[in-house]
């Protein structure tokens, strides 16, 4: 009975249990989950770096109001509506900026100055300042031809007139015809007609805001031997009497720039010394780019003369020097 058992016991199956086990080991794969989540909010971060260093202050400030509990608004109705309504063309609105934007004549006035934003070169300046200049010359020659027109006496003198562009700028000429002289002849005592056109001449040219030239011209008839009076004080003397009526008429002193005599040296009719159109006063609105460059000239001599009285106590400038333009 003993053997029986024990053969029983010798044929019994033996049973083998096997364990899976997972790919990942006993950390799993949790830990890649972490490391995206980290990397994504890197990149976020940097993003957020590089979008601050690109925005404006007043990009900045729209944020910051998009996201104030409290935030700023008008107690006026004006622009889009809503907290983030935009500037208007009116000082009202949504308070976004407390800077008013820049309208386009002001960036026109800013590329017109040298050293501006724009980089417009010094001569690109100047020619759109000498347009400019003309433009107002134009006008101004078409108002002083309509006030001629406004009284019969003053139309009636409109062959007196003469204007045209010269170097300088907008001459202005008030010539004696034959039969029609500004002066009598010989003396500084104007006429009331030419009282009267120097007088609609001021009342054009204190609008503008150029400077004025006066010069006095007379014809090649000299005085006689042994004068003391000659052309050079007729006509220097005829040019002042002008000055004090057109200054009289309103127009600033301080914009005459001179008062000058040219006796017969600068003909209008140069092939007939004698014309009559040679005796004349021409009154020249200078150009702004001609005064600034003779007065930066002067400034400059006076400065070197300075300097020379420096280095030589006897130096001594002489009282008759006289810069003409």
């Amino acid at each position: 009975m003993a053997k029986g058992g024990g053969k029983q016991d010798e044929l019994r199956p033996i049973i083998v249990k096997k364990i899976k086990k997972s790919g990942g080991g006993h950390h799993g794969g949790a830990w890649k989950v972490a490391y995206a989540d980290f990397v994504t909010a890197m990149m976020a971060f940097f993003l957020l770096l590089w979008l601050l260093n690109v925005t404006t202050e007043e990009q900045k400030a729209g944020i910051a109001d998009f996201f104030d509990p409290n935030p700023k608004i008008s107690e006026n109705i004006s622009g889009a509506g809503g907290m983030l309504g935009g500037l208007t063309v009116s000082p009202d609105g949504a308070m976004v900026t407390d800077r008013q934007p820049v309208q386009p004549q002001q960036q026109n006035q800013a590329a017109l100055r040298p050293g501006s934003e724009q980089k417009i070169t010094d001569e690109q300046f100047k020619e759109e300042q000498r347009k400019r200049e003309e433009e107002n010359f134009k006008k101004a020659e078409t108002a002083i031809k309509s006030a001629m027109q406004s009284t019969q006496e003053l139309k009636e003198l409109e062959k007196n007139l003469k204007m045209d562009m010269t170097p300088e700028g907008l001459r202005i000429q008030i010539v004696d015809q034959d039969g029609k002289p500004m002066f009598p002849s010989g003396s500084a005592a104007m006429y009331e007609r030419t009282e009267k056109m120097l007088q609609k001449v001021s009342e054009v040219i204190r609008k503008m805001p150029n400077e004025i030239s006066v010069r006095g011209h007379t014809d090649g008839v000299p005085y006689s031997k042994g004068n003391d009076y000659t052309n050079w004080e007729l006509s220097a003397d005829r040019a002042n009497a002008s000055r004090r009526v057109i200054v009289g008429a309103g127009f600033p002193e301080d914009k005459v720039n001179n008062v000058l005599g040219k006796a017969d040296k600068d003909h209008l009719i140069t092939d007939k010394p004698t014309d009559a159109q040679n005796r004349r006063i021409s009154i020249i609105l200078l150009r702004e780019e001609l005064v600034t460059q003779v007065g930066a000239n002067m400034s400059t001599k006076a400065v070197q003369e300075q300097e020379r009285a420096a280095k030589d106590p006897l130096y001594r400038r002489s009282s008759g020097s006289v810069d003409f333009p």
